[in-house]
This record gives structure tokens, C-alpha cells and sequence, in this order.
């Protein structure tokens, strides 16, 4: 199974669960966290949703070798979206790490250990609040490769970062490591590495016995209007056509060996 899904007490535990792959998200992944977070919305039994990865790593972003291979093509090419496409909230459409196009009226907290990086910071970016380990390392690493970002990151990072810190990032595809996350506010809360997961728990559970109503309308209230996000969603999604100039070869190249681990020599 590439996700695992564990509902208990109001809490849904959504696991990436491809370790050997440091959880990279192939199309099928994709398709399957997508799904679930739309059976996490949908239950009125569940609360609050904590999206974290197996075997010590949260995401190493979209499966390059998949991209580079072509594997993916079907899938990226599914991911058009229209230009009527206006509500997020009402009208779900998966991106292609999944479900970073959803607007979910319920707050998703990230539990990262390891890599949150390329894709995977997207995913965590997509998050309302993340719980970082130290050890931990987040950052726009397929800057290396040519692959853009596709999963809101150039719309999430600068709401959470500001502008200055987010081009920061984006441009120069840096690693983040836990401590530097906090400061700069990508991280809410950091723990001792193995505790991610633990830690976001203790969260969930305090947001879990609030009045639920009030919160969920002060949640809605300061994000993004719906329309808004649309907008800046389809606007990201024009830079599908640099994959297809750029990185395409970038993934390949990766696939055939270069700049594992984070490396930025000899891309």
C-alpha cells in the first residue's frame, strides 16, 4: 500500500508509505492522498488530519524517476485545469502530488521527519500547521532539475514566509534545516527527531476539543478566498510547460544517479 490511513478519536493519520523511495509520490500515490483527504473531509466524525510519511522521511517530492521515464505522462496531462475553474472548496481537483489543489474546511497539520523537500514542501506548505523534527530537512530542491513548482508552492510559501524569504528559497533551492524552518515560520513547532508524529498528535487533540463551529469559521476566514486560490492555482499550472522544456531531461538525469541526497554538484 502506498498510503496508510488510521482514523481513531477524530484524528485521521494519512502515512506516505514508499520509505524505499523516501516516500516520493508516484501517480498512483498521488491519486490515493487525494482520495483520502476527500474521505477526510467528507466524515463528520473526523476532525483534524495529519498528513507525515514512513520510515523517517516525510516527502522527497514527485517520483523523478516516474517523470523522467514518462511513466507520469498520463497523469500530468490529466491535471489541466479549466479556465471556469473557480472554487477549490466546492469543486475539488487533485495537483499532482495529490491533493495540493483541495481547499479542505478542516485543518491538516504536518508531521515531518527527514526530507520535506521539492513536492514534498509543497505537500507540507498545503498543511495548516507543521510539526518539523530536528534532523529534518525542507527546501525547492528540483530547482536542481528544472522541474517547477506545480503544487501551490509558489503560492503557499510566500503567504507563509513573506515575499522576500519565499524568493529566497525559491529561487535558490537552499536546504532548511528544522531550526531555520521555525525562524523563518515554516515551522510552527519543532521536536526531537523520532517525535514529529507524536508531537502533531498532542496537537491535533487540543484542536480536537475545541468548539469545532467557531473554529472551522475563523479557519475559512483567514485563508485565501476560494476564487483567489483558483486563480493563483491556474496561474502556477502555465509552468507545467517548463517540465516539458526542462524537466523531463532534469528528471532523467536524476533517475540515471546525479545529485542524491540533496547534492547540488556535477547537475
Amino acid at each position: 500500500m502506498s498510503i496508510i490511513t488510521d482514523s481513531t478519536d477524530g484524528i485521521t493519520i494519512v502515512t506516505i508509505n514508499r520509505p524505499d523511495a523516501r516516500n516520493a509520490v508516484d501517480p498512483a500515490t498521488a491519486r490515493a492522498l487525494y482520495e483520502a483527504f476527500l474521505d477526510f473531509e467528507a466524515d463528520p466524525d473526523q476532525r483534524i488530519a495529519i498528513l507525515t510519511g514512513a520510515g523517517g522521511y516525510f516527502c522527497a517530492g514527485f517520483d523523478l524517476k516516474a517523470a523522467g521515464s514518462g511513466d507520469a505522462d498520463t497523469w500530468i496531462e490529466s491535471l489541466y485545469i479549466p479556465a471556469d475553474w473557480s472554487d477549490p472548496a466546492v469543486y475539488p481537483r487533485p495537483g499532482p502530488m495529490g491533493p495540493s489543489r483541495l481547499m479542505l474546511s478542516k485543518p491538516v497539520i504536518a508531521a515531518i521527519e527527514g526530507p520535506a523537500v521539492a513536492g514534498g514542501m509543497e505537500l507540507a506548505a498545503w498543511c495548516d500547521l507543521r510539526v518539523m523534527a530536528r534532523g529534518a530537512v525542507t527546501g525547492v530542491f528540483c530547482r536542481r532539475w528544472g522541474v517547477p513548482l506545480l503544487d501551490g508552492g509558489t503560492v503557499r510559501l510566500p503567504r507563509i514566509l513573506g515575499q522576500g524569504r519565499a524568493s529566497d528559497l525559491i529561487l535558490t533551492g537552499r536546504a532548511v534545516e528544522a531550526d531555520e524552518a521555525l525562524a523563518l515560520g515554516f515551522a510552527n513547532r519543532t521536536c526531537p527527531q523520532g517525535q514529529a508524529l507524536a508531537t502533531a498528535l498532542d496537537l491535533a487533540r487540543d484542536l480536537a476539543r475545541f468548539p469545532q463551529a467557531c473554529m472551522l469559521a475563523d479557519h475559512l476566514s483567514a485563508r485565501m478566498d476560494p476564487a483567489a486560490l483558483a486563480a493563483a492555482l491556474r496561474r502556477e499550472w502555465n509552468s507545467a510547460a517548463a517540465f516539458i522544456a526542462e524537466g523531463r531531461a532534469g528528471a532523467a538525469r536524476f533517475a540515471a544517479g546525479k545529485g542524491r541526497s540533496g547534492s547540488f554538484a556535477d547537475i
